[in-house]
């Protein structure tokens, strides 16, 4: 069997049900990978990641358990898979969800608050320092989520006003933002370091 072309585009897989998937697809190929729209199972063959984008949580979750992709999911996380989640992708990925509470695929050790402190009604953009670069990260946040407990296992990479907004355990980078919606790339770049630093 020959050996990969280790200078072949990376294939991410954007789960493509709801939310701006396009604007991830935009700034994965901006990164130079090549971009792969799942909305099923066979959608997911030769992915080397997958991004879990925004919109509405318990509507991509029914999609996902109708199509069998709840499984499939769990089960590339469980194998080492590279998973970037973004907000509403951040409630499907915790253990527990209050404020209402609802079910999900409890692949990270976080507890996220759907309608903390009112933040489903609040839009806005921030800049804050993070642990991937030496330069301000744009955050954009639209009706966030926040988490309010993390297991031991979890680093925090980037906060905003005093809480964490982009977290990281093993394989899964979880943020409650839309880093889709900017011109930083630098949250997708490190999803592909992930996938790089994959054996």
């Amino acid at each position: 069997m020959s050996s990969p072309n280790r200078n072949a585009p990376l294939k991410i897989g954007v789960l493509a049900v709801q939310g701006d998937y396009e604007a991830h697809g935009e700034a994965l190929k901006r990164t130079g990978a090549e971009v792969a729209f799942v909305r099923t199972i066979a959608g997911m063959a030769g992915v080397r990641a997958l991004v879990l984008p925004g919109g509405e949580s318990t509507t991509q979750l029914q999609f996902l358990r109708e199509e069998g992709l709840d499984k499939a999911i769990t089960e590339f996380a469980k194998s080492g898979g590279p998973i970037l989640a973004t907000c509403a992708g951040a409630i499907l990925m915790a253990r527990e969800v209050r404020n209402p509470p609802q079910e999900s695929l409890a692949l990270a050790d976080i507890v996220v608050a759907r309608n903390a402190y009112g933040r489903q009604l609040a839009s806005e953009v921030r800049e804050g320092p993070s642990k991937l670069n030496g330069h301000p990260l744009e955050m954009v946040f639209i009706r966030a989520p926040i988490i309010e407990k993390m297991g031991h296992s979890v680093e925090v990479l980037a906060k905003s006003e005093g809480n964490p907004v982009l977290v990281r355990q093993g394989n899964m980078i979880i943020a409650t933002f839309h880093p889709e919606l900017t011109s930083d790339l630098t949250v997708h770049e490190y999803l592909l370091k992930l996938v790089r630093e994959r054996k």
